[in-house]
């Protein structure tokens, strides 16, 4: 009922491109913060970009001028458009909200706050 869904992940050749989105479930009728970030076996998710609700954004050094993160609020998604990609950007990307505002089924028709809110991830290989 309250979730982040990721897609477009897949295989690409050092140099290709690649566009992952993201989208709220219906539920959900107000989002905050949304970002993506990246995970490597045997390291830390780390923020790759993040885009505020009145569009402003932030990226990652090592990904500044070759990824564009946008959102269309009326559509609820988020996506990330990925260019020039090289063995450093594969991994597991994750969708990621910091507050987002829902209806609650069960409980009436009260929306209800959630903070910290993951996608389930998309895996993005690069090979060469």
């Amino acid at each position: 009922q309250v979730q982040l869904v990721e897609s477009g992940g897949g295989l690409v050749e050092a140099g290709g491109s690649l566009r992952l989105s993201c989208t709220a479930s219906e539920s959900i009728f107000s989002i905050n913060i949304l970002g993506w970030y990246r995970q490597v076996p045997g390291k830390s998710r780390e923020l790759v970009a993040d885009i505020t609700s009145d569009h402003t954004t932030t990226y990652a050094d090592s990904v500044k001028g070759r990824f564009t993160i946008s959102r269309v609020n009326a559509k609820k998604t988020v996506y990330l458009e990925m260019n020039n990609l090289n063995l450093e950007d594969a991994g597991v990307y994750y969708c990621h909200a910091d507050e987002v505002w829902a209806t609650v089924a069960g409980q009436g028709s009260s929306p209800y706050r959630y903070l910290d809110l993951w996608g389930q991830g998309t895996l993005v290989t690069v090979g060469s």
